[in-house]
C-alpha cells in the first residue's frame, strides 16, 4: 500500500480504528465492531489478561521485535467491548477493555489471539493511519492485518496462532469500513511470511513501490513472478506518474525512458495509477502479472496507459 504519511497538526481529534463497537440492528442479533468483528460471547473462564501492565509488556515486545520507537500510550477502559487506535488531544492512544481481550483468548483457546488484536492496533499507529479523518477503510484495516502478521512471526507465533482471532471473529463479508474475512486472512499471512521468510529482517513489509529494475538485471523479478507488475513508458525523458494502492492516497514515483519500472502492491493484487489528463487527472487500474505502457495519444494529446500483450 502506498501512504502519504503526514503528521497534521490537531488540536483535539478523536479517531476511532477497528474493533469500534456498534449495536447490532436487533437485540438478538450477534455484536459486531464497526471494523466487521463479531464480539465473543462473554467467558465464564478467564485466561487472566493482566490489565494494562501485560498490555504495556506485551506491546514493548512488540516494539523491541521490530526496532520502532514508541509514539503512543495505553490505556484500559472497562465495559467498552472493544479495542482501538485513536487521538485524543494531539496524543495517539490504544485504548482496549480487559474483557473483551480475556474473552477473545477464550473464544479462541490461544493467548496469541489478544496478542495479535494489540499488533493490528499498534499498526495502526505505525502506518499512520489516526492521522486524518478518514476513519476504518479496507485498505487501512489490511495493512494494520499485514502489520500484526509480521510483528506476530517476530514474537515467535506460529501462522495459525496469528490468523486464530482474525479467523474466529472477522465478518464474513465486506462492508465499507471493513475487508472480508478472506482478504484479512490473506493479509495476515503475507505478513507473517514476510518476517519468517527473512529472519534478519526487523521493519514490517514496505508497502512502496520497489526500486526501478533493468529488463537484463537477474533480480528483475516481473517476468517470472506474475505477483509483479511492469511499467514503462514511451517519452524521451523521465516522466512523474502517481500510484496508489487504494486509490485515494498517492505517491510520486518516476518513470524513466528505456527503463522498465517492476513493482507490487503489497496487499492488494491491484492497484491505481494516476495521469494528468486536461485540467484534472485520469486513473487506471493496474493488476499483478500484467506489463504496461504509457503512451502519449495524439487524438486527445494526453497521456493514456496500454496493456502490453504477452
Amino acid at each position: 500500500m502506498l501512504i502519504l504519511n503526514q503528521d497534521n497538526a490537531m488540536n483535539k481529534i478523536l479517531i476511532t480504528l477497528c474493533f469500534i463497537f456498534s449495536l447490532a440492528t436487533s437485540a438478538s442479533a450477534q455484536k459486531v465492531t464497526g471494523c466487521g468483528f463479531k464480539v465473543p460471547p462473554r467467558s465464564l473462564i478467564k485466561p487472566k489478561f493482566n490489565s494494562v501492565y501485560e498490555a504495556r509488556d506485551i506491546l514493548r515486545n512488540m516494539l523491541e521485535s521490530i526496532k520502532w520507537q514508541e509514539n503512543f500510550s495505553i490505556r484500559e477502559q472497562y465495559g467498552i467491548r472493544n479495542a482501538y487506535a485513536t487521538i485524543i488531544n494531539n496524543v495517539r492512544w490504544i485504548v482496549y477493555d480487559n474483557d473483551f481481550l480475556e474473552d477473545i483468548d477464550a473464544y479462541t483457546a490461544t493467548k496469541w489471539a489478544s496478542i495479535s488484536v494489540l499488533a493490528h492496533e499498534m499498526g495502526h499507529h505505525y502506518h499512520n493511519h489516526v492521522v486524518n479523518s478518514g476513519g476504518s477503510t479496507p485498505p487501512k484495516e489490511l495493512e494494520a492485518d499485514n502489520f500484526s502478521g509480521f510483528v506476530m512471526a517476530k514474537l515467535g507465533a506460529t501462522l495459525p496462532q496469528s490468523v486464530a482471532a482474525m479467523k474466529a471473529i472477522a465478518s464474513d463479508r465486506a462492508r465499507a469500513s471493513h475487508p472480508a474475512k478472506s482478504d484479512r486472512l490473506d493479509a495476515i499471512t503475507k505478513g507473517w511470511n514476510s518476517a519468517a521468510g527473512a529472519t534478519s529482517s526487523t521493519s514490517p513489509p514496505t508497502t512502496e513501490p520497489q526500486a526501478p529494475t533493468s529488463p537484463e538485471s537477474p533480480t528483475n523479478t516481473g517476468a517470472d513472478d506474475p505477483s509483479w507488475i511492469g511499467l514503462s513508458i514511451q517519452s524521451n525523458k523521465p516522466e512523474t506518474v502517481l500510484l496508489s494502492d487504494d486509490g485515494k492516497n498517492f505517491q510520486s514515483t518516476e518513470i524513466k525512458p528505456g527503463e522498465t519500472f517492476v513493482f507490487k502492491f503489497e496487499i492488494y493484487n491491484y492497484g491505481w495509477l494516476r495521469l494528468k489528463y486536461y485540467n484534472g487527472y485520469r486513473t487506471f487500474k493496474l493488476s499483478h502479472g500484467k506489463d504496461y505502457c504509457i503512451v502519449w495519444n495524439r487524438r486527445t494529446d494526453n497521456w493514456t496507459v496500454a496493456e502490453v500483450p504477452e
